[in-house]
């Protein structure tokens, strides 16, 4: 069985939650970070409840993520439930998961792994297991099972700054206990030179499984930042308690993994009544040069400095192109 790591208690005998020093200390050491406390109990609550409100869908047959007999299996019958669309949900329960998209307590922490101006890349969603439940098998890494480099999925340190190219953000909506199962990682894997074996990755060696693989714990309310270079995965859940998390993957201003942003664009009931701040994070790939708005580190709040071109190069773009950005 996976390690099984102090999580949200030790972290509050240690004072809370981490500076960001500290914490990019941590995910540079890791490739993750738990941010402990980052939602309310009511936040925690009021997600929960637009949850209960909407219907799951269970992964079944072809769309399990595990293979059979392993140790990510589970009972071998009960999948992984998904939910997706909060952001487009009627008031009030699509409140908590736009705030979760620039939520002040975690801002700064997604500007230092992820860089201002970050973006929504995939359309999040909240995961589910019940007691049995399938896991996950790990994936991801910055390689591929030959070895070669995944552009896409690149962690990297340069001039005292950290840069990711696609970063998951697990908010957590339970408790994860010791032994619970949930959410696994393989510590500092964004930064290994060679493949992992395919028995390694399907959770078929357990010696690997034992010594490398680490399931931390965590509170509801705390979020589990990751680079998606780090090869994680999911146990198979044995809590009596349903296991949810809500799941949200950002990319740098520039970059773009996944197309939902532009098929044809996110959709109105996603966007429709959003804050300036959560509208910011739902802006397309680009380079913040051409004014792309951003959030300030002390509040969350949308910043009102102009970091853009000016309005003369502006202007003579008009000229050219016919429009302000080429």
């Amino acid at each position: 069985s996976a390690r099984r790591r102090p999580g949200s208690a030790a972290m509050a005998a240690a004072g809370g939650r981490p500076s960001l020093a500290r914490a990019k200390f941590l995910f540079d050491l890791n490739g993750f970070v738990r941010i402990p406390g980052v939602l309310s109990a009511a936040e925690v609550r009021s997600a929960n409840a637009g949850v209960d409100a909407h219907d799951f869908v269970e992964r079944k047959e072809a769309m399990r993520n595990s293979k059979h007999g392993t140790a990510f299996s589970g009972d071998e019958s009960t999948g992984r439930f998904d939910m997706a669309g909060m952001l487009g949900w009627d008031a009030p329960h699509h409140e908590p998961f736009r705030q979760m998209l620039c939520h002040p307590n975690l801002v700064p922490f997604l500007h230092a792994v992820v860089g201002e101006g970050y973006r929504l890349d995939h359309s999040p969603l909240v995961i589910a297991q019940n007691k049995g439940s399938e896991g996950f098998s790990l994936h991801g890494g910055p390689i591929t099972p030959k070895g070669r480099f995944i552009p896409q999925l690149q962690y990297r340190f340069a001039h005292g700054e950290m840069y990711n190219t696609l970063v998951a953000v697990s908010f957590q909506l339970v408790d994860t206990n010791p032994g619970d199962g949930g959410f696994c990682v393989v510590r500092g894997s964004h930064k290994l030179n060679l493949p992992p074996t395919a028995e390694m990755m399907a959770g078929e060696d357990a010696d690997f499984l034992e010594t490398s693989v680490d399931q931390p714990t965590a509170k509801a309310g705390d979020v589990i930042i990751f680079s998606e270079a780090t090869i994680h995965g999911c146990l198979p859940w044995t809590a009596e308690h349903q296991r949810r998390v809500a799941l949200f993957r950002f990319a740098p201003a520039h970059l773009g993994f996944a197309r939902g942003y532009s098929d044809p664009a996110w959709p109105p009931s996603f966007t429709d009544g959003m804050t300036p701040e959560q509208r910011a994070v739902m802006e397309p790939p680009y380079h913040p040069m051409y004014d792309r708005p951003y959030l300030r580190d002390e509040d969350g709040k949308l910043g009102e400095e102009n970091r853009g071109r000016s309005d003369a190069k502006k202007a003579f773009d008009v000229e050219v192109f016919g429009h302000r950005y080429y």
